[in-house]
């Protein structure tokens, strides 16, 4: 699939889905595929992604199928985000733009859940700090609190 068809897939409500309109083309049908596309668009331009909505996905760098995968959720205009390692494999550069667009959707009242391994980078953007070990919380509270503690230097971030 496109990039652009990437986006539109999660869109909900989709009048299309229901064999009347989709066998008729209805008004609401059409009025609803056009907002999509215009939501699309909108998340295309906000990811910088608008100038590779017609090439395949695959094409994408790793970094550039994080940001896909970001306009690919807000497509549903979430309240809650969880995010599994947005920063896992991308280069430096595009993990500050990642970075950028997650301070800006807390910014904008979206709460966030992140999963990661890189801590220099989730420590700027989080308020608050779990560290899990062996499926239990070894630690919990602000970033520096977290770091601080001895039992998380033992068991992640060495001497």
């Amino acid at each position: 699939m496109t990039v652009g068809d990437n986006v539109l897939l999660p869109m909900p409500d989709h009048p299309g889905e229901r064999a009347y309109h989709a066998l008729l083309r209805t008004a609401a049908s059409a009025e609803r595929e056009d907002e999509a596309r215009e939501r699309a668009d909108e998340l295309l331009d906000v990811f910088d992604l608008d100038g590779m909505a017609d090439e395949y996905a695959a094409t994408l760098s790793g970094g550039q199928r994080k940001l896909l995968e970001l306009a690919r959720a807000l497509m549903l205009d979430p309240d809650l985000l969880l995010l599994d390692e947005p920063f896992a494999g991308v280069n430096p550069s595009l993990t500050t733009d990642i970075a950028a667009h997650i301070r800006a959707l807390n910014d904008d009242g979206t709460t966030l859940l992140i999963i990661e391994h890189e801590l220099d980078t989730l420590t700027d953007l989080v308020d608050r700090l779990v560290v899990l070990a062996n499926g239990s919380v070894l630690a919990t509270g602000t970033p520096d609190e977290v770091l601080s503690d001895q039992r998380v230097v033992d068991a992640y971030l060495g001497e």
